[in-house]
């Protein structure tokens, strides 16, 4: 009982620090290419570059939404009014105002190269969400993939500071969660939502965001202050890493909020379908 409330109290947590890089880092294919072959159904290729996170890894990247910007889901977004509200805010206030300025500043300081092994740490651990997803839908070589990873670069890879797995032996990540097993076993959707401080989810995503929280192991072996502060840092850092890719697309796409929309829910209805 002790660990379910501190895992509750974690989530919180994780989902504040996290903020609106959420809504750049939502496990976006990385290039219009990918974005193409998600279109195209070729989800395996999509699913390898969506979580370098991850997380939740790596960035949201926003050419996703530039390729889907003539596309339209609305008819997933019954809460449109409210949800356009939240993102203005996320993008506006918090993302402009505290995420954005301490990024530029973390990118000062820090080179490229120690950015990417702070993610890879932070996505190492990711293995127990990535690992029991794949198993629950019955994915057993995409199980076998992350235990190999977790083996390698948990030892070659200095605690997960290289990505050894893959650099070194081609291993690939095999991204799964709780919010795509979910719709495997048939719950739907539910609406599209935009809350203050979190990623673009839908009912179903935002309740697996939760278990996906719960199932890291960092919630467990140090304070919860600690493990806020280690998720803030890779919200950080990850927005670091994409900087002149978020403003760039940013200005490219007319209707963000669409795009964004459109191409988030596309990723997830064509991952659901591996």
């Amino acid at each position: 009982m002790h660990h379910w409330v501190r895992g509750s109290l974690f989530t919180a947590a994780l989902v504040l620090s996290l903020g609106i890089s959420g809504y750049f880092d939502a496990g976006w294919a990385d290039t219009e290419e990918e974005n193409s072959a998600v279109r195209a159904s070729q989800p395996e290729t999509s699913a390898i570059a969506a979580e370098k996170r991850g997380g939740m890894s790596t960035a949201y990247m926003l050419e996703e939404a530039e390729g889907a910007a003539g596309q339209d889901d609305a008819d997933q977004d019954p809460w449109e009014p409210f949800n356009d509200a939240m993102f203005s805010f996320n993008r506006y206030v918090f993302d402009r105002f505290l995420l954005r300025p301490v990024s530029v500043v973390w990118d000062t300081v820090l080179p490229d190269p120690v950015q990417r092994s702070v993610s890879n740490a932070l996505d190492n651990l990711a293995v127990v969400r990535r690992l029991v997803n794949n198993v629950f839908q019955l994915k057993m070589e995409g199980a076998g993939r992350e235990v190999a990873r977790f083996t390698i670069n948990s030892t070659l890879g200095i605690a997960g500071l290289f990505d050894v797995a893959k650099d070194g032996f081609g291993i690939q990540q095999s991204d799964e969660d709780t919010g795509q097993t979910m719709g495997v076993y048939g719950v739907g959707p539910g609406p599209y939502l935009i809350l203050p401080f979190l990623p673009p989810m839908t009912v179903r995503d935002g309740i697996g965001m939760a278990a996906d929280g719960a199932m890291n192991p960092i919630n467990y072996f140090i304070p919860l202050a600690a493990t806020a502060g280690i998720y803030g840092t890779n919200a950080v850092n990850e927005r670091s890493l994409n900087l002149d890719k978020f403003e760039r697309v940013e200005d490219s796409v007319v209707d963000l909020y669409s795009a964004v929309r459109n191409a988030y829910l596309q990723r997830r209805a064509a991952a659901i379908k591996e």
